[in-house]
């Protein structure tokens, strides 16, 4: 008997980004059915939060609704197998650096599947995981499920795989490369959520079939995924980190004065015009070391490239850059730290590691630049807030996660 609900979509975890997804899956929570659930994140406060009742507050064009997060959040993916109400599909949108410990609870899932079904009903009944989160990591991600795999082979909680099974789970390991948007106003249980304009998720990686079930699923919840067919992961995760590096790290300079005072910088105020030198310069090392890792084609000319880029980086004019609003939220909670979001992180780290190897050195020297006069300005505002507090800030008050 399988454990999976065909048709049916799973978000991980409740945020700006998950809601965002939800408000958009339910068709702007017209059809509120349970064919879209949330699923939280091990080690969240969502577990606790399903325990005391708590709301998730949407902001739709009606009005603010209202859901108790125990009518549309399941519980852990093993709970959920146990009671047979598996989603099929996983949209993982915590952050980047949260990824590892999904893919974890992702083996145990596998390993308590194939003690109570068997390995191939197990695979059967696996869910398809699209991982939505920010950053370059696809290659790193996969690495590191196979290794897990591996290590529980090792202890015997999992039999030999490599006589095909490996393949099998590995091939429903997809990249879900989103411009998707949201935002949070306020936080913990008082946060309302307030989705962004519907935005296009380009599904990569992963058995071609699988990918092509997603997007079926996903399209018939009225989604806006589109199916790559030919463009690797590594590529989608170059176009998107060159958009979310001009907006969120560049955003970050311009939104930081040389006094430290922060400024909610929207996507039209860090873009006036269709270019700038930064952007240009930015985008020139990008796309070397694009190049160097056959994510971009030789004969791909870069202008074209480029001005794609900043086709797609100046969509949402009115839009205040996810890294900018965190920013906020951490000098507002007084937890600001001088060093990169997660989001920036997992692009400009897998960067320098790929120009390093490549030879790239320019490159690698420009990024590593760039992370050192980011933190700058982050130390800049920390001493401001500190000394002016919420002066230190200016007027603003939608923040997105």
């Amino acid at each position: 008997m399988s454990c999976i609900e065909p048709g049916t979509v799973g978000i991980l975890p409740v945020g700006a980004l998950g809601a965002a997804f939800y408000f958009h899956l339910t068709r702007e929570l017209a059809d509120v059915s349970g064919k879209v659930v949330f699923l939280p994140r091990r080690g969240s406060t969502n577990r606790t939060q399903m325990r005391t009742g708590a709301v998730l507050r949407i902001a739709a064009a009606t009005g603010l609704r209202e859901f108790p997060i125990e009518q549309i959040c399941r519980p852990g993916l093993i709970e959920c197998a146990r009671s047979g109400r598996l989603p099929e599909l996983l949209l993982v949108c915590t952050q980047p650096d949260q990824l590892l410990a999904v893919i974890s609870e992702y083996v145990e899932l596998i390993e308590y599947l194939t003690v109570v079904m068997g390995l191939d009903a197990a695979l059967r009944d696996l869910p398809l995981l699209i991982l939505s989160s920010n950053g370059i990591y696809h290659q790193r991600v996969r690495r590191f499920l196979v290794e897990a795999l591996e290590e529980s082979m090792l202890y015997g909680r999992l039999p030999d795989l490599w006589s095909g099974a490996m393949g099998r789970i590995v091939g429903k390991l997809l990249r879900g490369v989103t411009i998707q948007t949201g935002q949070r106003e306020g936080q913990g249980q008082m946060a309302i959520y307030r989705p962004g304009p519907s935005g296009v998720t380009r599904l990569g990686g992963g058995d071609p079939a699988n990918r092509r079930r997603c997007g079926e699923v996903l399209q018939s919840l009225g989604g806006r995924f589109e199916v790559s067919e030919d463009e690797t992961p590594t590529r989608i995760e170059f176009d998107k980190g060159l958009v979310n590096l001009c907006g969120n790290l560049l955003g970050q300079l311009k939104a930081i004065d040389e006094m430290g005072k922060v400024r909610l910088l929207t996507v039209g105020e860090i873009f006036p015009g269709p270019e700038s030198p930064e952007t240009r310069e930015l985008a020139t090392h990008v796309i070397a070391v694009g190049r160097a890792v056959q994510a971009y084609r030789a004969e791909e000319d870069f202008e074209t490239l480029y001005r794609s880029m900043m086709v797609v980086a100046r969509g949402p004019m009115r839009h205040v850059p996810s890294s900018i609003q965190w920013i906020v939220l951490q000098l507002r909670a007084g937890t600001l730290e001088a060093r990169l979001s997660p989001t920036e992180t997992w692009l400009l780290d897998p960067l320098i590691r790929y120009a390093r190897t490549a030879g790239l050195n320019e490159a690698a020297s420009y990024f590593a630049e760039l992370i050192r006069h980011v933190t700058e300005r982050l130390q800049l505002a920390i001493s401001a807030n500190a000394a002016h507090g919420i002066e230190s800030i200016a007027p603003g008050d939608r923040i997105s996660t």
